[in-house]
């Protein structure tokens, strides 16, 4: 099974200050100290042995400092030769859909044959749509109509649209795609609520799991995914799935490790998407499942909240991480995983450098071996009539 890596580049020691707009007082950590460890560390990626390299699409915050897959993803697209990359995700509702399927042709181009997984999204921070003068209850139908647009502009060499948010005159893209089939099949959508797994499945696209629920839980969503899918006449898919890691050598110290700075990036989700406004998810059009999470969060106090999340993830010895992970495809039929080392922008660089290596060393080559392979029962084969999203 395949093996990729991702990084946050988060500056969580400077939330206070961001939060109160103290743009007189210095960053207790700069955000170019942050890039230059976090590009260190994507550095080691490719002569580490992993297989790809993965970017998230964040702006506006010190929550995740990329500011665009993509740009993110064509720097280390030149400073490599051998690794495949992969968007974690594009939130289309932000972005002009022309422009991101020109930027998705070129790295595409700039790849000459590697292979680019295109990780789509909707989005669900205020700041960041505010920010980009994109209403978020419309979101889901800006996903949907972007969608078509990416679709258009990859396999046809010229198009048009007359839609309800883009009216686009007759176009071409170049470069044009090496593969476009590839990258249609490569598509695939990261998602929370029960409502968005429907029209994933029901788009032909594919799934991305970033692990916000017991691991255990994530079979009845490959099941109901693929059943949609083979109602459609389509084959299943299998799961990309991310996961948080601590390899060291003591179980003691992965434990302390995780715990703490996966409480910390708890801590940052918060501040960013702002989960305590429960009544705004509540009053935006595709977020009501999202408003549960304040409510949760309400009820428990930060502790609770990042030893469950930090529970689940791969953390241990070597050999406690084998078995995790192992236990993590079995769970939700992956076919391959994407790692993330440094946990929180808290998290010193050289404690993420320490866990990446070991984890290369002592974890990759026994779960390069192991067979990504997805029991029957979630392949959704036993559906005999096409599943509506309705």
């Amino acid at each position: 099974m395949k093996v990729g890596v991702h990084f946050n580049f988060q500056n969580y020691t400077d939330w206070d200050r961001f939060e109160a707009h103290a743009v007189s007082e210095a960053m207790p950590i700069s955000d170019q100290q942050i890039y230059e460890e976090d590009l260190h560390l994507g550095g080691l990626v490719e002569p580490l042995g992993f297989d790809s390299y993965w970017c998230i699409d964040h702006h506006f915050s010190p929550y995740i400092m990329t500011s665009g897959a993509l740009q993110n993803l064509t720097y280390f697209a030149g400073k490599t030769e051998r690794i495949d990359f992969g968007t974690m995700v594009i939130v289309l509702p932000w972005y002009d859909p022309v422009a991101i399927t020109e930027q998705i042709t070129v790295l595409d181009n700039m790849l000459q044959g590697r292979k680019l997984t295109l990780g789509l999204g909707r989005g669900a921070a205020k700041r960041e749509f505010e920010a980009f003068r994109s209403p978020m209850g419309e979101s889901r139908d800006r996903f949907m109509e972007s969608l078509e647009v990416v679709r258009k502009g990859l396999t046809q060499e010229y198009f048009s649209h007359e839609g309800d948010f883009y009216t686009i005159p007759e176009t071409t893209i170049r470069p044009r795609p090496r593969n476009p089939q590839q990258l249609l099949d490569s598509m695939r959508v990261a998602w929370i609520s029960p409502e968005t797994l429907e029209i994933a499945a029901n788009a032909e696209l594919g799934m991305l799991f970033t692990n916000s629920k017991k691991w255990e839980e994530y079979q009845e969503d490959v099941k109901r995914f693929n059943e949609i899918r083979v109602g459609n006449g389509w084959e299943p898919r299998q799961p990309t799935v991310v996961a948080n890691v601590a390899c060291f050598d003591t179980e003691e110290e992965a434990w302390d490790v995780m715990v703490q700075h996966t409480g910390e990036f708890q801590e940052s989700v918060e501040r960013h998407y702002l989960f305590s406004e429960s009544a705004r998810f509540e009053q935006t059009k595709g977020y009501k499942y999202y408003a549960e999470f304040g409510k949760t969060n309400a009820k428990t106090t930060p502790e609770q909240r990042a030893r469950f999340a930090a529970t689940p993830q791969a953390w241990g010895t070597p050999d406690q991480v084998i078995e995790k992970l192992k236990h993590i495809q079995q769970m939700t039929a992956a076919e391959e995983m994407i790692m993330n080392f440094r946990i929180s922008g808290g998290m010193p660089a050289d404690t993420a450098e320490r866990s990446m290596r070991l984890f290369a060393s002592d974890v990759l080559p026994a779960i390069h071996e192991l067979e990504g392979t997805m029991r029957e029962e979630l392949s959704g084969r036993s559906v005999a009539e096409p599943v509506s999203a309705d």
